[in-house]
């Protein structure tokens, strides 16, 4: 029986790092994809709305696929579903002057948000009040703010989750912030200032996990594509952002092959990009090398 609503978290809960399959641009969303990734090995989809659509009616035909395609074999209603969004995190007064796409968002039922670019602690602290309900006080301080998201979407979301409104209200928070909360917020730290802040905004309470992005990255250092090998200035800004999760006590996320899964998982690496060719072959070795006992 599933504990939680959010797999993903769920399995961070026990220890095991957690798989993701997704696209930038990704798929069309329709109710007839939502039904297929039901069934998918990963234990969160990601929807790339950065680059791709924002399309909020097939956002939530999509959840209404999963749930209507469900239950996941663990006995989870859908999968997590994670949005990366188009708003850009350069500052705290872009990011509250957009925080309408977050609640649009959610309000489809999703289990999470990535904001990119997530270049000051400003914007972090932005993001993370706009995707919090105004009652929730956890945390409330020094570092974040009260919430901003209002009344209004409590009923579809919660319907989508399988818990009435009033559920969905105490649930829909910010983990592990809130112990009991079921929503995932990630950051990418993707390029030079991003970089310069990470110490600062990955310290912003309210934020799960945090990557550095090395596409972007690597464009902010001058290349078109990342390099391969990465350079010795890309592979020091990797290292720093890993090392500001472990002080802030996020999870680091970033891309395994079946080649490196196993490396990457003894690294520390907990959420991991195992999308494209070879992304379910890294999920088997990844779990079977942890030990895994939740099925998908």
């Amino acid at each position: 029986m599933a504990k939680r609503v959010n797999r993903a978290i769920e399995l961070l809960e026990q220890g095991q790092p957690i798989y993701y399959t997704g696209a930038h641009s990704g798929a069309v969303l329709t109710y007839e994809y939502g039904k297929e990734m039901a069934s998918t090995y990963a234990d969160y989809i990601n929807i790339g709305m950065e680059h791709g659509a924002f399309d909020m009616a097939g956002l939530d035909q999509f959840m209404r696929g999963l749930v209507d395609a469900g239950p996941t074999n663990s006995g989870h209603r859908t999968p997590a579903v994670i949005v990366e969004v188009p708003v850009d995190g350069g500052s705290e007064d872009i990011v509250r002057y957009n925080a309408w796409q977050f609640r649009q968002i959610l309000a489809r039922g999703v289990h999470g948000i990535i904001l990119c670019n997530a270049e000051t602690p400003g914007a972090v602290r932005a993001f993370v009040e706009s995707c919090r309900y105004t009652f929730q006080d956890l945390g409330v301080g020094e570092l974040i703010g009260r919430g901003t998201r209002g009344a209004g979407a409590q009923g579809p979301a919660g319907e989508i989750w399988g818990v009435s409104a009033d559920e969905y209200l105490d649930k829909a928070d910010p983990w592990p912030l809130n112990p009991n909360g079921e929503l995932m917020l990630g950051l990418k730290l993707e390029n030079k200032r991003a970089l310069e802040n990470a110490e600062l905004s990955t310290r912003i309470s309210g934020i799960t996990y945090a990557e550095w992005g090395p596409g972007d990255m690597s464009m902010a250092h001058g290349s078109k594509t990342p390099p391969n090998p990465f350079t010795p200035e890309l592979l020091a800004a990797r290292d720093r952002i890993f090392q500001a999760c472990r002080d802030a006590g996020l999870f680091f996320l970033n891309g395994v092959s079946p080649d490196n899964v196993v490396e990457m998982l003894d690294e520390g690496v907990m959420v991991c990009s195992a999308g494209g060719p070879g992304g379910e072959e890294a999920a088997r070795l990844g779990r079977e090398h942890t030990r895994r006992t939740m099925t998908v």
